[in-house]
């Protein structure tokens, strides 16, 4: 089964602004992005996509997507719209807990991997008897048995999760996983197995 994980493309937001869960503008066209993309994804898919408009208007441009609110990004609650700059020093609290912070009325990434991997486990677990999912279990997942390719348009954080779980990376180095915007990840997962295809085409 082959899994395509695509970012939203660049949004229309100013540098250093934290949007997490804002719906945000697109400053690219998502009917170009999807052009560029579509010759890389499989013939016929089952498409899945964050219900936030950066996300949601690219995976509309492919197809017909599921749109499922486990796929947003991270909701930084009171930190959101405001610049990093404004936001000051307590960027070092998350810094010292980049799992467990979260910011005043959001969620922490912690708790935004968890949401994303119960909906990772609920595809690999389509028709068969459920297998639950932890965050840093491996194999808890056997979307091998998903009976389509699958594509998720969504963003970094959630995106960053599915990868960092699949291909057994501790928690704390999937922040190494740098999804491009506008770009496609190709994941396949065997019943033996996970195998990185190739990353931010």
């Amino acid at each position: 089964m082959q899994l395509h994980l695509i970012r939203h493309p660049r949004p229309d937001v100013a540098p250093g602004i934290c949007y997490g869960q804002t719906d945000v503008s697109l400053a690219e066209c998502p009917a170009t992005v999807a052009g560029r993309l579509r010759p890389l994804l499989p013939e016929s898919f089952a498409l899945h996509a964050s219900p936030l408009s950066r996300a949601r208007l690219l995976a509309e441009a492919l197809g017909k997507p599921r749109l499922d609110d486990r796929l947003k990004e991270i909701h930084f609650g009171d930190w959101e719209g405001r610049s990093f700059d404004d936001i000051g020093a307590a960027i070092d609290d998350w810094a010292a807990d980049p799992l467990g912070f979260r910011a005043p009325g959001g969620e922490s990434p912690r708790e935004m991997a968890a949401r994303v991997l119960a909906w990772l486990a609920e595809q690999g677990n389509r028709g068969q008897p459920p297998i639950s999912s932890e965050i840093g279990e491996i194999g808890v997942c056997p979307l091998f048995r998903h009976p389509e390719h699958l594509v998720v348009v969504a963003h970094g954080g959630p995106l960053r999760a599915i990868a960092g779980h699949l291909l057994g990376m501790p928690p704390e180095r999937w922040l190494g996983l740098d999804f491009g915007c506008g770009q496609v990840t190709r994941i396949d997962v065997e019943s033996w197995g996970v195998v990185l295809k190739w990353f931010n085409r």
